[in-house]
């Protein structure tokens, strides 16, 4: 099973549709569950969050690596397929969990998917993630 919150699910599909009649891929970050105030069938990461994707970013478009993305840090990702079926598609960036949304952009328009394609079961959380703080190395203030 895997868990989503519903802030991301709405924030997900709001995304996709203003990207329309473009698609948006959405590399997607979890939190453990025991750092959340929840109680889950099975114990498990909980997909609460993004990072959003920099268009402008030369090394990117260059070299496909995001350095605004930590390395490991996104075992999912969000697609839309404005004008395609709900399922993975060949050219979607592929992790661990692939979410997909179709038109018009509803719950009933969103799959989630393995890595091979085939559909995963997944629920919706109505909870909050935790709020994100900024770490800085050699923090010297005193």
């Amino acid at each position: 099973m895997i868990y989503l919150t519903e802030g991301l699910v709405e924030t997900l599909l709001g995304f996709a549709s203003e990207k329309d009649p473009d698609s948006t891929t959405v590399p997607l970050a979890v939190t453990d569950a025991d750092e959340l105030d929840v109680d889950l069938e099975q114990d498990g990461p909980v997909f609460t969050h993004f990072y959003m994707q920099n268009d402008d970013d030369a090394v990117n478009a260059v070299f496909g690596v995001n350095l605004g993305i930590p390395a490991g840090q996104t075992p999912g990702v969000f697609v839309s397929h404005p004008r395609g079926r709900l399922s993975v598609s060949k050219r979607d960036d592929l992790r661990e969990v692939v979410f997909v949304a179709i038109p018009p952009w509803d719950r009933d328009s969103f799959q989630a998917f393995d890595r091979a394609g085939d559909r995963v079961e997944y629920e919706i959380l109505d909870i909050e993630p935790p709020e994100e703080t900024a770490a800085v190395d050699g923090d010297h203030s005193r």
